[in-house]
């Protein structure tokens, strides 16, 4: 099944880095010392139930970021029109504002490793548990994140503000998503 986040076919290479492996599901933190994840009520959920949250292989990337770093995630689509491919370029594009980017290129980031048994997804893009779990092992640091977007073909553009990106990409033929948003500077 090809993923909303835009599979294989939406820019991802093979050798990149950081994904969970065949039945696997990942969490990121930058919190190294989580031993045992209990469901709980995210401050940004818009759903009233407690969730252990997790990403699949193709959702990964979109977590390769300080945690409240807002980002604007577009690519194309089966669907997406010739402008459209020829407006955002051939491949998956990550945008963050420059006011983050240090952050991005100093934060340290861990994965989390679970047996996807132990969740269920959640909409497109995510995947929940409503149990306690424990991770596979010990986290792992996630490395350059610089690096892993270059690694895996993924565009990744440092903008002085979201806003006009996002209006842009949300007009267009193209699959996208908006992480944190409202942490991005106010628009104009």
């Amino acid at each position: 099944m090809r993923s909303p986040w835009g599979g294989w076919s939406g820019g991802f290479r093979e050798t990149a880095t950081m994904r969970p492996g065949p039945g696997e599901v990942l969490h990121f933190s930058e919190d190294p010392t989580i031993t045992r994840f209990v469901p709980h009520v995210a401050a940004t959920a818009r759903q009233p139930e407690a969730y252990v949250w997790a990403v699949d292989h193709d959702t990964a990337p979109a977590y390769w970021f300080p945690r409240d770093c807002p980002r604007a995630l577009a690519w194309p689509r089966a669907d997406t029109t010739a402008e459209d491919r020829a407006w955002l370029g051939p491949r998956r594009v990550h945008a963050v504002e420059y006011a983050w980017l240090r952050r991005v290129q100093h934060v340290t980031l861990y994965a989390y490793r679970f047996d996807a048994s132990a969740f269920r997804p959640f909409g497109d893009a995510a995947h929940v548990a409503t149990e306690p779990v424990d991770p596979l092992g010990p986290p792992e640091p996630v490395g350059d994140l610089l690096d892993l977007h270059e690694d895996a073909g993924i565009e990744l553009r440092v903008l002085p503000e979201l806003w006009p990106f996002w209006h842009e990409v949300t007009r267009r033929t193209l699959g996208f998503s908006g992480i944190r948003l409202r942490n991005a500077r106010p628009p104009r």
